[in-house]
C-alpha cells in the first residue's frame, strides 16, 4: 500500500498538481468566507463545498468542468435548504436525506455531470447534519457556498488551469441495458436501501452523529458498479477509517483545536486526499477521517469517545453497503467485468484499423485518441477485476485467472502503443502482409468477443523485421491466449462473485 502510494507514476505530474492546485482553492475560499464574516460554521461549509467543486468534477473538457461547476450551487442549495428547515422534523428530514441518496446515485447515468451534481448534493445534506444547521443559519451557509465555489472555479479556470494543455479523456459510459438492467438504476436501489439501513442502525447507536453511517454506505457506493467492487471498497474504507482514528489519537485528540497547527494539518490532510485519492482509497480514507477530526477539534467535540462513535458509525455504513449489494438487485462482479473487457477488446481492434489505416497513407486516420481511449478502458478492467486479485480473495483459481487476464490485456496495450508509434513514422509503409495481420486481429476480437471458436489458435510467424509486423505478431499471440482464461467453463467462471 505504501508502494502504490509513494512509488506510483505520476506523468506530467497531474496527480501533484491537482493536490497543490487542490490546497490553494479550499485555503483561498476559506479566507473569503473569513473575510465576508462567516462564522466558523460557515467556513467548515465554504470550505467543504470547494472541496467539492475541486474534486468531483471530471467532465473530459474544460468547458464541461465550467458548466458542471456553474451547475454545483443549483444543485446543492435547495438540498441545504430542505436539510436545514427539517432539521427539527426527524422523519421528514430522514426520508428527504433517503431520497436524496437514492437521486444521487441515479443521476450518475447522466455521465460525469451527473455525478459530480449527485454528491454534491448528497454532501450539501450530510454538512447540514454534521454542523447541526437550522433555519436560522441558511443565509450565511447558502453564502458560503457560492463564495466557495466562485472561489474554487478562479482558481481552477483562472489561476491554475492545467487542463488546457492536456488533450481531453474520453470517459469510458458504464455498460447496462434498460430499467433494472441498468446498473445506475440497480445501485439507486441499492444505495437508498443501504443508506436505510445504515440510518435506523446508526441512530441506535448514535442519536446525534448517525448521519456518518449513511455517509459511509454513500461513498462506498462511488465510483463502483459491482457485488465485488463495493466489497473491497467497503473493506478499504474500514481499514482507512482505522489507520486514521489512530493518526487522529495522535495528531488531533492532543491538540484540543489550536488554531494555527491545525490549519497546517488540515492543509496536509487536504493534499493527502487529492494526491492520494488516484492510487489508493484506504490512503484517502486515512486522509479523510483525520481532516474530520481535526475539524471537530476546531468545533470544540473532539474526544476519544467520538472516534469510537466514528469507527462504529462506519461499520454500520459499510455493512449497510454489503447487505444491499448482496441481496437488493445484485449486479455480479461477472457481469460487469466481462462487459469491459469486451469493450476493451474492441477498442483494441479499433486501434488496430486506424493505426492499419494510418500505414496506408490516410491523413484523417487518429489511432492516437483510440489509445487514450484504451488506456480509460483498461483502468475500468482493473477496477473492475480488483476483488478478484484481492488479497483477502481465497478462490485462488480465479485469482490467477484475473491476473492473467490483466497481464495479457496490458500485453495487448503494449504492442498496440508501439504499433502506434510505428503508424505515426512518416516513413513507415505499408505491405500486404500488414492487411492481412490486421484482419487476423480483427477476426480474434470477434471471436473473443462474439464467443466464436475460430481464429484463436496462435501462429509461428518467422520473426519479422518490420516493427508494425512485429507489434501486430505480438498482439495477435496475445489475443490468442486471452481465450483460454476468458473461457472457462461454466462451473468455474473467471469471476462467478
Amino acid at each position: 500500500m505504501l508502494k502504490r502510494v509513494f512509488v506510483a507514476p505520476d506523468p506530467g505530474r497531474v496527480r501533484l498538481r491537482f493536490a497543490a492546485r487542490a490546497v490553494l482553492g479550499i485555503g483561498l475560499a476559506v479566507v473569503v468566507s473569513g473575510l465576508a464574516g462567516h462564522s466558523l460554521a460557515g467556513a467548515v461549509t465554504g470550505g467543504l463545498a470547494a472541496l467539492l467543486a475541486l474534486f468531483t468534477v471530471t467532465d473530459p473538457t474544460v468547458r464541461g468542468q465550467l458548466v458542471t461547476t456553474a451547475l454545483l450551487p443549483a444543485a446543492g442549495l435547495p438540498v441545504l435548504a430542505a436539510a436545514a428547515l427539517l432539521h427539527d422534523a426527524p422523519v421528514a428530514r430522514d426520508l428527504t436525506f433517503l431520497a436524496v441518496t437514492g437521486a444521487g446515485v441515479y443521476a450518475r447515468r447522466w455521465g460525469p455531470r451527473g455525478h459530480s451534481l449527485g454528491v454534491f448534493a448528497f454532501m450539501m445534506f450530510f454538512v447540514a447534519q454534521f454542523l447541526h444547521a437550522t433555519g436560522g443559519r441558511l443565509p450565511e451557509l447558502a453564502a458560503a457556498v457560492v463564495l466557495s465555489v466562485l472561489t474554487a472555479a478562479a482558481v481552477r479556470f483562472g489561476l491554475w488551469c492545467y487542463e488546457r494543455r492536456l488533450p481531453p479523456a474520453p470517459v469510458p459510459a458504464p455498460p447496462g441495458g434498460r430499467g433494472l438492467d441498468r446498473v445506475t438504476t440497480r445501485q439507486a436501489v441499492q444505495a437508498t436501501a443501504g443508506a436505510g439501513f445504515a440510518l435506523l442502525v446508526g441512530q441506535l447507536v448514535s442519536g446525534e452523529r448517525w448521519y456518518w453511517a449513511v455517509g459511509a454506505t454513500w461513498w462506498i457506493f462511488v465510483n463502483t458498479t459491482s457485488r465485488g467492487e463495493t466489497l473491497v471498497r467497503g473493506f478499504r474504507r474500514v481499514l482507512g477509517t482505522v489507520i486514521g482514528i489512530g493518526l487522529g489519537l495522535l495528531l488531533a485528540v492532543p491538540l484540543h483545536g489550536a488554531g494555527v497547527p491545525t490549519a497546517a494539518l488540515v492543509a496536509v490532510c487536504v493534499f493527502g486526499i487529492f494526491y492520494t485519492a488516484a492510487v489508493s482509497y484506504t490512503w484517502m480514507m486515512l486522509w479523510v477521517t483525520l481532516l474530520a477530526e481535526l475539524l471537530y477539534g476546531l468545533l470544540g467535540v473532539l474526544s476519544p469517545g467520538l472516534l469510537a462513535v466514528r469507527l462504529a458509525e462506519t461499520g454500520v455504513g459499510a455493512l449497510g453497503a454489503v447487505l444491499a449489494v448482496l441481496f437488493v438487485l445484485p449486479v455480479t462482479t461477472h457481469t460487469v467485468t466481462d462487459a469491459w473487457i469486451q469493450r476493451a477488446l474492441r477498442c483494441v481492434h479499433a486501434c488496430t484499423a486506424e493505426a492499419a489505416a494510418r500505414l496506408a497513407g490516410d491523413p484523417a486516420a487518429d489511432p492516437g485518441a483510440r489509445v487514450t481511449e484504451l488506456e480509460q478502458l483498461l483502468g475500468r478492467v482493473r477496477l473492475s477485476v480488483a476483488p478478484l486479485v484481492h488479497p483477502l480473495n481465497p478462490m485462488l483459481g480465479r485469482k490467477a485467472r484475473a491476473r492473467r487476464v490483466l497481464t495479457l490485456l496490458d500485453d495487448c496495450a503494449r504492442e498496440i502503443r508501439g504499433l502506434v508509434a510505428v503508424a505515426a513514422d512518416p516513413e513507415a509503409s505499408h505491405d500486404a502482409r500488414l492487411a492481412a495481420a490486421c484482419w487476423r486481429v480483427q477476426a480474434a476480437v470477434e471471436a473473443l468477443t462474439e464467443g466464436g471458436t475460430e481464429h484463436l489458435t496462435p501462429l509461428d510467424h518467422p520473426t519479422a523485421t518490420e516493427p508494425a509486423l512485429a507489434h501486430l505478431h505480438g498482439l495477435e499471440r496475445a489475443l490468442a491466449e486471452l481465450a483460454h482464461p476468458l473461457r472457462t467453463p461454466s462451473g468455474s467462471p473467471l469471476v462467478g462473485a
